[in-house]
């Protein structure tokens, strides 16, 4: 199920931790990193890999926000939707990324460019509304903003 250039990088992740279970946050974010979510088999093969019970796998990567078990966009969109964030204008936002790109809240793109999550918080109150895009902050938005910031994202 993984290739070899994951496993590889798992076993290299496993040689730095004392125990094979303290290695399956970053081994679960090299899997998630590679085909975009976490699968049921990619799930049961980073355990074998590990050597770590299937169930213990699916425990952790079930329990963190951040692990996706869907198949998502080819970009992520994480959009705050806190109280910080929706006083400065969050939800008109979500308004604008159904109307402008179709996107639902844990949906997809029909052309699988974007899927959005809301976001309980990302930690910028102060310069709210904000957003990741995959991995790339952003903040201080505005509908303007926003569409020029999508479009460099193909």
């Amino acid at each position: 199920m993984l290739n070899e250039r994951v496993v590889i990088e798992i076993n290299r992740i496993k040689s730095k931790y004392h125990d094979a279970q303290s290695s399956l946050l970053p081994a679960l974010y090299v899997v998630q990193r590679e085909y975009g979510w976490l699968s049921p088999d990619a799930v049961a093969a980073v355990g074998d890999v590990l050597n770590v019970p299937r169930t213990t796998v699916k425990g952790v990567a079930t329990f963190y926000s951040m692990f996706r078990h869907k198949p998502m966009g080819r970009h992520l969109i994480q959009l705050c939707t806190n109280v910080a964030c929706m006083i400065m204008g969050a939800e008109r936002l979500v308004d604008i990324l159904k109307t402008r790109y179709g996107l639902e809240p844990n949906s997809t793109t029909d052309d699988g460019r974007f899927s959005l999550v809301v976001m309980e918080c990302i930690g910028a109150c102060a310069t709210a509304p904000a957003m990741l895009v995959d991995t790339d902050f952003y903040d201080n938005l505005t509908e303007e903003r926003i569409a020029d910031i999508l479009e460099n994202y193909k």
